[in-house]
């Protein structure tokens, strides 16, 4: 069980987990933004050198459980290596500030008043993180606006594409890879 204060695995992170285990390669080097729980970074520890991030000290200290290395940071802020692979389920649920709830669990779900503002802001420090033919997986949502997001890879100089979807209770979730 995990903190109350982390996002519990969830349609979502399935998503991601099983898009992540089809494009990981042997011995890559993998970094997951965001890691909450710890369950995707775990999962490819066995075949890849992996390393997680999160700002929540309790996600980052449930990431460490997994037994995989974990640093906590705003997004990606200080890790100066390349890889070949980057995952990130971000906060994808359009929030107005009045909805905020204000805990650690609003850095896993808050992504601002369209949902787009902690993309944004990945989107901008992706390209220093990307070893040379490396490719980021995105996950993204319906409620966030899939083609909005599509276009703001585009505007980052990345060529997005949508390798895997699932629908859930209305909510279509996407994994984007983009390089």
């Amino acid at each position: 069980m995990t903190h109350p204060e982390v996002y519990a695995p969830a349609e979502d992170t399935w998503l991601l987990l099983r898009a992540a285990a089809q494009e990981c390669h042997d011995g890559e080097r993998v970094l997951e933004v965001g890691c909450g729980s710890g369950i995707i970074s775990a999962s490819l520890s066995g075949r890849a050198s992996v390393l997680a991030t999160d700002i929540n000290p309790h996600a980052v200290r449930a990431a460490r459980n997994h037994g995989i290395e974990v640093v906590r940071t705003d997004l990606a802020a200080g890790i100066c290596s390349r890889f070949g692979l980057i995952l990130f389920n971000p906060p994808y649920l359009p929030t107005m500030p009045e909805e905020r709830l204000d805990d650690w669990l609003e850095f896993a779900l808050d992504g601002g008043p369209d949902g787009r503002l902690v993309i944004s802001r990945f989107l901008s420090g992706a390209g220093r993180l990307l070893a040379p033919g490396g490719r980021v997986l995105l996950l993204v949502s319906s409620l966030t606006g899939i083609s909005e997001v599509c276009m703001l890879i585009r505007e980052a100089g990345f060529s997005p594409e949508r390798i895997m979807e699932e629908t859930v209770e209305g909510e279509l979730l996407t994994v984007i890879r983009f390089r």
